[in-house]
Protein backbone atom coordinates (compact mmCIF):
# COMPACT_ATOMS: atom_id res chain seq x y z
CA UNK A 1 0.00 0.00 0.00
CA UNK A 2 1.26 3.57 -0.83
CA UNK A 3 2.24 4.95 2.53
CA UNK A 4 0.58 8.36 2.17
CA UNK A 5 -3.08 6.05 1.99
CA UNK A 6 -1.24 4.58 5.39
CA UNK A 7 -2.35 7.84 6.78
CA UNK A 8 -6.22 8.00 6.64
CA UNK A 9 -6.17 4.43 8.36
CA UNK A 10 -4.65 5.60 11.36
CA UNK A 11 -7.00 8.33 11.35
CA UNK A 12 -9.80 6.46 11.25
CA UNK A 13 -8.79 3.95 13.80
CA UNK A 14 -8.01 6.75 16.03
CA UNK A 15 -11.88 8.26 14.96
CA UNK A 16 -10.39 11.47 13.15
CA UNK A 17 -11.40 11.17 9.74
CA UNK A 18 -15.11 11.27 8.34
CA UNK A 19 -15.58 9.09 5.49
CA UNK A 20 -18.81 10.56 2.77
CA UNK A 21 -19.48 13.27 1.73
CA UNK A 22 -22.64 14.08 4.61
CA UNK A 23 -20.13 12.90 7.36
CA UNK A 24 -17.44 15.67 5.70
CA UNK A 25 -20.28 18.07 5.59
CA UNK A 26 -21.33 17.70 9.11
CA UNK A 27 -17.31 17.42 10.25
CA UNK A 28 -16.94 21.20 8.68
CA UNK A 29 -20.44 22.49 9.66
CA UNK A 30 -19.02 21.29 13.69
CA UNK A 31 -15.85 23.06 12.89
CA UNK A 32 -13.94 19.48 13.50
CA UNK A 33 -12.92 19.15 9.45
CA UNK A 34 -8.61 20.41 9.07
CA UNK A 35 -8.30 18.74 5.13
CA UNK A 36 -11.04 17.80 2.67
CA UNK A 37 -9.47 15.05 -0.08
CA UNK A 38 -11.35 14.42 -2.95
CA UNK A 39 -10.70 11.47 -5.38
CA UNK A 40 -10.07 11.80 -8.99
CA UNK A 41 -13.04 9.59 -9.74
CA UNK A 42 -15.37 11.41 -7.27
CA UNK A 43 -18.54 13.12 -8.47
CA UNK A 44 -18.04 16.23 -9.66
CA UNK A 45 -21.74 17.47 -8.30
CA UNK A 46 -19.82 16.17 -4.92
CA UNK A 47 -16.66 17.46 -5.00
CA UNK A 48 -18.62 21.18 -5.86
CA UNK A 49 -20.94 21.14 -3.15
CA UNK A 50 -18.31 19.52 -0.44
CA UNK A 51 -15.95 22.36 -1.78
CA UNK A 52 -17.94 25.21 -1.64
CA UNK A 53 -18.72 24.67 1.78
CA UNK A 54 -15.22 23.91 2.93
CA UNK A 55 -14.39 27.50 1.15
CA UNK A 56 -16.95 29.12 2.86
CA UNK A 57 -15.82 27.82 6.32
CA UNK A 58 -12.23 28.47 4.93
CA UNK A 59 -10.84 24.87 5.25
CA UNK A 60 -8.15 23.82 3.18
CA UNK A 61 -9.31 21.23 0.50
CA UNK A 62 -7.39 19.12 -2.33
CA UNK A 63 -8.36 16.65 -5.07
CA UNK A 64 -5.70 13.48 -4.85
CA UNK A 65 -4.63 10.94 -7.11
CA UNK A 66 -6.08 8.06 -5.52
CA UNK A 67 -9.57 6.30 -6.39
CA UNK A 68 -12.62 5.47 -4.40
CA UNK A 69 -11.99 2.63 -4.19
CA UNK A 70 -8.37 3.43 -3.35
CA UNK A 71 -9.98 5.89 -0.02
CA UNK A 72 -12.61 3.18 0.78
CA UNK A 73 -9.88 0.53 1.18
CA UNK A 74 -7.77 2.74 3.71
CA UNK A 75 -10.59 4.38 5.15
CA UNK A 76 -12.09 0.92 6.05
CA UNK A 77 -15.63 2.16 4.81
CA UNK A 78 -17.24 1.46 1.02
CA UNK A 79 -15.48 3.50 -2.11
CA UNK A 80 -16.42 6.89 -0.37
CA UNK A 81 -15.43 10.40 -2.87
CA UNK A 82 -14.54 12.63 0.15
CA UNK A 83 -13.04 12.21 3.44
CA UNK A 84 -11.85 14.81 6.00
CA UNK A 85 -9.43 14.95 8.34
CA UNK A 86 -10.20 15.84 11.63
CA UNK A 87 -6.64 15.83 13.15
CA UNK A 88 -3.80 19.13 11.75
CA UNK A 89 -1.06 17.02 12.25
CA UNK A 90 -2.59 13.93 10.05
CA UNK A 91 -3.76 16.12 7.68
CA UNK A 92 -0.40 17.74 7.58
CA UNK A 93 1.29 14.74 7.33
CA UNK A 94 -0.62 13.31 4.69
CA UNK A 95 -0.01 16.23 2.48
CA UNK A 96 3.62 16.17 3.26
CA UNK A 97 3.89 12.39 2.12
CA UNK A 98 1.24 13.46 -1.17
CA UNK A 99 4.26 15.50 -2.07
CA UNK A 100 6.72 13.41 -1.89
CA UNK A 101 4.53 10.68 -3.84
CA UNK A 102 3.65 12.76 -6.88
CA UNK A 103 7.35 14.16 -6.74
CA UNK A 104 8.50 10.83 -6.78
CA UNK A 105 6.00 9.85 -9.49
CA UNK A 106 6.88 12.66 -11.78
CA UNK A 107 10.68 11.61 -11.47
CA UNK A 108 9.88 8.17 -12.25
CA UNK A 109 7.65 9.26 -14.97
CA UNK A 110 10.79 11.38 -16.73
Amino acid sequence: MNKTLAIPGMAKKAGLLAVGAQDTIEAIKRKKAKLIIAATDASEGTIKKVFSIAKENKIEYISVPFTKFELGTTAGRGSPGIIAFLDKGLADNFKKKLTQTVNDTKESDA
